[in-house]
């Protein structure tokens, strides 16, 4: 089976896997930590959001970066203010689909992690930004 190629000829097959395997290596990480799956890959017009969590009563918006070499760039800071702006309306979104999780505080969450996926290096940063950050 040929694979098909996305923007600037990458492999988009193997691109999905990495992001799927980020993903699973970021929620057993959060879960090892006592937090709890709430969904996964919410899509919408607006965009997607990878994880949702909750921590306590809270609600985590969990956006996950990864790079297998972070030498030159953290994946943090992959996490620009456009990707940002876009979390914004599939959270109001997420919210208006989910209403039990209205009422409960919110916060938006990166999770970064680096190297192999199998036992990556995770850097949680709590509360990365809000709101009034994506501007």
């Amino acid at each position: 089976m040929a694979s098909a190629r996305g923007r600037k000829g990458v492999d988009r097959v193997s691109t999905t896997a990495t992001g799927n395997a980020a993903e699973n290596a970021a929620r057993r990480f959060l879960e090892a930590r006592g937090v709890r799956l709430i969904e996964r890959n919410f899509r919408c017009r607006s965009g997607e959001i990878d994880l949702v969590m909750q921590e306590g009563t809270t609600v985590l918006v969990v956006e996950v970066r990864y790079r297998r070499d972070a030498t030159l760039v953290h994946p943090a800071l992959t996490v620009t203010a456009r990707k940002r702006r876009r979390l914004l309306p599939a959270t109001a979104l997420l919210l208006r689909a989910r209403p039990e999780l209205r009422d409960r505080p919110l916060r938006f969450d990166v999770l970064a992690l680096c190297g192999d996926l199998r036992a990556p290096r995770c850097d949680w940063l709590r509360g990365a930004f809000d709101a009034g950050d994506v501007w």
